[in-house]
């Protein structure tokens, strides 16, 4: 999920507390249904933070109320308050996924994971094959405690690998090492009936056969989802300062070819950008972003896109956890509160669904934009003359040199 850079100054204050009706008032677009709906939660804590990553991720120093540093009864209590602020917004609606995301949340024992989605369970509708996705890193791994997160209702188990070579792994600044993935590998693939591998390439001084090792390792546990990253040097981070020496692009590009290749011999289909996964074992979750369906986030920096009949809302929470808890204990835990201008719509849709191998049905642009095709004609006629998208009249799917130029794709629909 795209996270958007939130200034100081946006976070000040609190957004003004609105009432429903608020959302509910006449505006530009004409939305004929609302879109599936699905839950993020965001745990912020990490063992340490990664030398590459600009998620709203904080070190656990120890001075938290839990054994784990992390204050967990209160940071909950601040998620079930900003989730029952929120819940007029989303009255009546069913949560087909929920995402468990941060930070570590496998830093949080099994006990307050259970309670969280107890607690979680006991506030909204939540469809009966409701996808329950927790990750977990293997370093926080012990034996046993992945079966406990299945005991407290998580139904997936996305494992933040990221590489099984010890010198590549002390590169990037994680905690785990070889031997820790191997083992919590087994343990999630022993636990879970669907789980998901978290990839990287194009790490600090990786070849090629380096790559294509990992990838074989990967692949020998049969898993049913592999999700590959790209390593990108964000700003903002110690890898931005300090920035380690990565493979050139044409030689990122080859290795993202060969995954693709390897996992199309494993029986994997790319059925997004960077996620590969067998037959029925796609991420819910994960795609409902790319289809522009809605999300409610809570927690330390989540993000919401939440649509009405007239309108598409996008909302961002305080990012500092003390702030956040601080805010969301007392009712107000929305820094950002905005409408998405209807001249936006159009990129910020094709941001998400050319993402996917399938494309998008033109009907689904037009229900959950709720404009009309004329505001996408242009766009289309110039990706079509540039072989980057083919279609017909019900659906429009990126073409291989679509997928190979997705950013010159999606930039086509940008706002004139």
């Amino acid at each position: 999920m795209a996270h958007i850079p939130i200034t100081p100054q946006a976070e000040a204050e609190p957004a003004v507390v609105r009432d429903i009706q608020h959302y509910m008032r006449p505006g530009l677009l004409q939305l004929p249904s609302l879109p599936p709906l699905s839950l993020y939660v965001h745990l912020p804590w990490c063992l340490k933070k990664c030398p590459y990553c600009d998620f709203n991720s904080h070190e656990a120093h120890g001075d938290g109320a839990g054994d784990n540093g992390v204050p967990e009864q209160r940071y909950i209590d601040a998620l079930m308050a900003d989730l029952e602020a929120a819940l007029p917004l989303i009255w009546g609606r069913t949560v087909h996924s929920i995402f468990i995301g941060g930070g570590t949340p496998s830093l949080f024992p099994p006990a307050a994971i259970d309670r969280l989605i107890g607690d979680i369970r006991a506030r909204l509708l939540l469809a009966p094959d409701c996808e329950i996705t927790l990750e977990a890193n293997p370093g926080t791994f012990e034996k046993d405690r992945f079966r406990a997160f299945r005991a407290a209702g998580v139904t997936r188990l996305s494992v933040g690998v990221q590489s099984f070579n010890d010198q590549h792994l002390k590169a990037l600044g994680r905690v785990h090492d070889r031997s820790q993935a191997l083992a919590a590998v087994e343990e999630a693939a022993a636990s879970f009936d669907t789980y998901n591998l978290d990839i990287m390439y194009a790490l600090p001084g990786q070849t090629p056969q380096e790559l294509e090792q990992d990838m074989l390792t990967a692949l020998a546990f049969k898993p049913p989802h592999i999700s590959i990253y790209h390593l990108t040097i964000e700003p903002n981070t110690y890898f931005a300062k300090f920035p380690p020496a990565i493979p050139e692009d044409d030689q990122a590009y080859a290795m993202l070819d060969r995954i693709t290749e390897m996992t199309g011999q494993a029986g994997m289909a790319r059925y997004e950008i960077s996620a590969y996964a067998q037959p029925g074992h796609q991420c819910f979750h994960n795609t409902n972003y790319w289809q522009f369906g809605d999300y409610l986030g809570i927690g330390a920096g989540a993000h919401s896109k939440l649509s009405f009949a007239h309108r598409v809302v996008r909302q961002v929470r305080f990012r500092d956890p003390g702030r956040y808890m601080d805010n969301a204990l007392a009712g107000r835990a929305v820094a950002q509160d905005e409408d998405v201008r209807r001249a936006e719509l159009p990129f910020e849709y094709m941001l998400n669904a050319l993402r996917l191998r399938g494309g998008f049905a033109l009907q689904d642009f037009m229900d959950r934009t709720g404009l009309p095709l004329t505001t996408i004609a242009k766009g289309l006629k110039a990706a079509e003359s540039k072989g980057l998208i083919e279609r017909d009249l019900t659906h429009v799917r990126p073409t291989e040199r679509g997928f190979d130029f997705l950013s010159d794709l999606q930039e086509l629909f940008l706002a004139d």
